[in-house]
C-alpha cells in the first residue's frame, strides 16, 4: 500500500480506515505498526539530540512526547477527522485538561453545553475551577443563542459534544462555530460518540475536536486512550493576547512561536512540545496500538451499531411499559432534523436513552434483570451495555443537572452492540417484563 499522502486523501473514508498511516515496515514488511514499547530513542549524534529537543528537527525522544507507536495513531485520526495533526493522551478527560491548559488561565472562562458526560461536567464544575481558577458556564445547547449570550471578555472557549451523552442531543455545530468565530475564540467538539464515520465536525467550522478513544473508536472495551485533533484553522496570532501559549514567545524553547514556527499545526506542536513534556498524560503504545486495530473495522462496526440502535428505538418506543425513547434516528425526535444534516451514512447513533413508566424501580429491573446487554460503565464496545446514568456516570452532578443532562431517574442508558438485533429485542422483551408496567 503506496504512503503517498495524495493517494490516501483521495480514497473513501471506509478505505482510509484500514489504510491510513500503515506503511510497510521497511526491513520486515510488516504491514501492522509495531508496538514500540520503549521509553526513550537512541540519538545518531548530539547535533541531532539538540535538534529534537529544540523542535529543529522531528524525531523521537522520550514516549512521555513522543512514540512512534501513538504517533501512527495521531495520524490515522489526523486523516480520518481532516485536521492537521493530532495528539493522543492516557484519556478523553486527560484530552480535556491538555487542550484547556493550554488555553485557559486563571480568572478566565469557559462556556459548555450542560448536555454532556458526567465525568466531563464535574471535571469542569470542580477540579478546573478549584485546581486552576478556570470558570465554566453551562448552557443548554438547544438553543445555540445561550452559548453567545454566556460570552464575555474573559471567555476563552466553547465546548459541546457533537452527540451528548447520555441524552442523545445533536449539536447545530455550525450555529455553534460562527458564534465562536464572532466572538474569536474556538469552538471545541467532542466527537466521541459519532466518531468521524458519522459526523466531522470540521467540515461545520469546528476548530478542535477531542475524543475518548476508549469507546467507539477503538470498539472493542480493551485499551484506554484519548485524544485532541487540530483543526488548523483557528487564527492564533490574531488573539495572540488572550492565547499567548500559541502566540507569543514560548520561554522554554527560545525565539519559538508555536503559532509562527509551525503555522501549518500549532496546536499539535504545543501540545506534545509543552503539554505531554510538562502534564504527562500520554497515551500507552499498547493502547495505541489496539485502538489501531479496531479502527480499521470502524465503518463496519458504525454501520451495525446504528442498524440495531434504530431497531432497538422504534421496538422500545412502541412498547407499553416505556415512556420516551430519545433517539436521533427516529422521525419523531426533536433533533432528528439536525440529525439529518450533521449525522452520516443512516440512522443517527447508537447511544440513547428511554424511560420507563415505572420510574426508578422499574429502570433497576431492567438493569438487572438483561442477559445479552452487560451493566457496565463503558460505551462503545461490540457488546450491548445498558447502565443507569443518574445513579452511575452523572451521579456525581446535583440533581438539576442531572436532569438538565438527560440523566432522569426513570432513563436507561444503551450502547448498542453488534450483535443479532433479534437476540437484543428478546433481551429487552423478557427484562421489560419483569417491570409489570404493561399497559391493559
Amino acid at each position: 500500500m503506496s504512503n503517498n499522502s495524495n493517494v490516501i486523501n483521495n480514497m473513501r473514508f471506509e478505505t482510509k480506515t484500514v489504510h491510513a498511516a500503515c506503511t510497510p515496515d521497511e526491513s520486515t514488511g510488516a504491514c501492522d505498526t509495531p508496538i514500540h514499547q520503549a521509553a526513550a530513542f537512541k540519538f545518531k549524534n548530539t547535533q541531532q539530540a539538540a535538534n529534537i529537543f529544540s523542535l529543529k528537527e522531528k524525531g523521537f525522544l522520550y514516549s512521555r512526547v513522543t512514540n512512534p507507536t501513538v504517533g501512527a495513531l495521531e495520524e490515522k485520526l489526523t486523516i480520518l477527522e481532516g485536521g492537521v495533526g493530532a495528539t493522543c493522551t492516557a484519556s478523553g478527560l486527560a484530552a480535556n485538561m491538555l487542550i484547556f491548559s493550554a488555553l485557559m488561565s486563571p480568572g478566565s472562562n469557559f462556556v459548555s453545553s450542560c448536555k454532556i458526560y458526567g465525568g466531563t461536567t464535574s471535571q469542569f464544575r470542580d477540579t478546573f475551577k478549584r485546581g486552576f481558577g478556570w470558570d465554566c458556564r453551562f448552557v443548554d445547547p438547544t438553543n445555540v443563542d445561550n452559548f453567545k449570550a454566556a460570552i464575555d471578555e474573559n471567555t476563552k472557549v466553547l465546548f459541546a459534544e457533537s452527540i451528548s451523552n447520555p441524552e442523545g442531543v445533536v449539536l447545530d455545530i455550525e450555529k455553534v462555530a460562527r458564534i465562536a468565530e464572532d466572538a474569536g475564540i474556538p469552538l471545541i467538539v467532542d466527537n466521541t460518540i459519532a466518531t468521524p464515520y458519522l459526523c466531522r465536525p470540521f467540515e461545520f467550522g469546528a476548530d478542535l475536536v477531542t475524543h475518548s478513544t476508549t469507546k467507539y473508536l477503538s470498539g472493542h472495551g480493551q485499551a484506554m486512550g484519548g485524544a485532541v485533533v487540530d483543526g488548523g484553522k483557528f487564527d492564533w496570532m490574531k488573539y495572540a493576547d488572550k492565547y499567548p501559549a500559541l502566540g507569543k514567545e514560548d520561554p522554554s524553547y527560545h525565539e519559538t512561536t508555536f503559532a509562527q514556527t509551525f503555522a501549518d499545526c500549532p496546536m499539535a506542536m504545543h501540545n506534545h512540545a509543552v503539554g505531554l513534556r510538562d502534564l504527562g498524560m500520554n497515551q500507552q503504545p499498547m493502547n495505541a496500538y489496539l485502538t489501531m486495530m479496531g479502527m480499521q473495522t470502524l465503518s463496519l462496526r458504525m454501520d451495525r451499531h446504528c442498524q440495531n440502535a434504530i431497531k432497538a428505538a422504534e421496538y422500545l418506543e412502541n412498547h407499553p411499559a416505556v415512556a420516551w425513547v430519545n433517539h436521533a434516528g427516529l422521525p419523531s425526535n426533536k433533533y432528528n432534523e439536525l440529525a439529518k444534516k450533521y449525522i452520516l451514512n443512516g440512522w443517527g447513533s447508537s447511544l440513547f436513552t428511554f424511560g420507563l413508566k415505572g420510574g426508578y424501580d422499574a429502570a433497576v429491573k431492567v438493569v438487572e434483570g438483561v442477559n445479552v446487554f452487560t451493566h457496565l460503565a463503558n460505551i462503545g464496545d461490540t457488546r450491548s451495555l445498558m447502565i443507569h446514568p443518574a445513579s452511575t456516570t452523572h451521579s456525581e452532578l446535583h440533581e438539576d443537572q442531572k436532569i438538565k443532562a438527560g440523566a432522569l431517574p426513570e432513563a436507561i442508558r444503551v450502547s448498542i452492540g453488534i450483535e443479532h438485533i433479534d437476540d437484543i429485542l428478546a433481551d429487552l422483551e423478557q427484562a421489560l417484563a419483569k417491570t409489570e408496567v404493561l399497559a391493559a
